[in-house]
């Protein structure tokens, strides 16, 4: 479920860094009053802690699959 959201998250972030890098559009600062405001840097933080959990994805074993 925790894998779930990280990702879930991690993808928010991803469209929202895409939409400030083609198009100079900050859709989380523009939701919740500027990228200084205190509920926008909550959210990039929790967006980052998600990032963050999704590195673990990398390092985890891989469960084996009947059939292969």
């Amino acid at each position: 479920m925790m894998d779930t959201i990280a990702l879930v998250l991690s993808i928010i972030g991803c469209l929202n860094w895409g939409l400030v890098g083609i198009f100079q559009f900050d859709l989380v600062a523009w939701l919740f009053g500027g990228a200084n405001a205190l509920l926008s840097r909550l959210i990039y933080t929790i967006i980052a802690l998600a990032g963050l959990w999704c590195i673990s994805l990398l390092f985890r074993k891989k469960p084996m699959i009947e059939g292969e």
